[in-house]
């Protein structure tokens, strides 16, 4: 009880921390909008007016508060760019988004363990040199370049021209699948080199353990001890990094692959709001990203102690 309450605590004061410091940034010291929004010549009764309804004259900690109770209600406001409710939009992007990033980060960390426990079982071979060499090539390469060659490849006439080059359209199974094609082959590239290696060292750690060895002196199958020994034994390390990918691709991956493609998702919608300086909408990203890197944290404790009883 005593350690849920610290975990607990520990994921509260990271949330207030994040989104404090995004707080300052993007608001306090973000751009002041009272000459925007005033017009020409305005009289100081005018300007006073509007930074009294923006907030600018309450304190610090006022605006803060404000802005956890607005995280908390789930209530925003409007965005200053289009003025569509802030909450619309999220409810209408974040399915886009996981929609979009969901194939890509499946298929690559089961492609990942795949490779892995295969390299792992031929240490020191051929087959092993030649998977860790293709991950250090998907490693090296940009990502804006893997998805510029992917894209020139499957989705261009210089290509194949297979799939659409740029939007976005889930109204059928077949459209959808066409439009998250390239994406999710982009999202498979790069990812799975870096999770081969994890795996891999992972994996090559377990195998000198002793039960290995006696598993294989009774005539135990590779595939065998790899599922019922080796991975199984393997699981906390590989569920932390599958859990603490969560919010970096929900971050980086979204804003990288929807505003390169223009798909409306919530990264195309954050990079619209940090070039117009849209300040709800910011602020609503950066608020729910803390919570969801939050929560995961709260659940990757949990899972550790139901994977480990000794674990507490």
């Amino acid at each position: 009880m005593r350690g849920a309450i610290d975990n607990f605590l520990s994921v509260a004061l990271l949330i207030l921390g994040v989104t404090l410091i995004g707080f300052l940034l993007i608001v306090y010291f973000g751009p002041d909008k009272t000459h925007e929004l005033a017009g020409k010549n305005p009289t100081a009764a005018e300007i006073a007016e509007i930074r009294h309804q923006l907030g600018y004259d309450r304190p610090l900690p006022l605006r803060y508060a404000r802005y956890l109770k607005e995280l908390a209600t789930l209530d925003f406001g409007f965005s200053d760019a289009t003025g569509e409710r802030v909450t619309s939009i999220l409810k209408r992007t974040v399915p886009v988004s996981a929609a979009l990033l969901l194939p890509g980060f499946v298929i690559g960390q089961l492609l990942a363990l795949a490779l892995a426990g295969v390299a792992a079982f031929n240490q020191g071979r051929i087959l092993d040199r030649l998977i860790m060499a293709l991950s250090v090539v998907g490693m090296s390469i940009s990502f804006l370049v893997v998805m510029i060659a992917f894209q020139i490849a499957f989705a261009s006439s210089y290509g194949l021209n297979w799939f659409p080059a740029r939007g976005w359209d889930a109204s059928t199974a077949l459209s959808y699948l066409r439009h998250v094609a390239v994406p999710t082959l982009a999202i498979v590239f790069v990812g799975t080199g870096y999770s081969t290696r994890f795996y891999r060292s992972v994996f090559v750690e377990e195998l000198g353990r002793d039960y290995v060895r006696t598993a294989r002196s009774f005539g135990f199958s590779r595939p065998r001890i790899f599922v019922l020994g080796v991975l199984r034994n393997s699981l906390l390390p590989i569920m932390t990094r599958i859990l603490y990918s969560i919010p970096m691709l929900l971050i980086g991956g979204s804003l990288v692959v929807e505003g390169y493609f223009g798909i409306p998702g919530v990264g195309k919608v954050t990079f619209d709001a940090i070039t117009s300086g849209d300040q709800p909408v910011m602020k609503a990203v950066i608020g729910l990203t803390s919570v969801v890197l939050g929560t995961v944290m709260l659940v990757a404790d949990r899972l550790y102690g139901f994977v480990d009883p000794r674990i507490k």
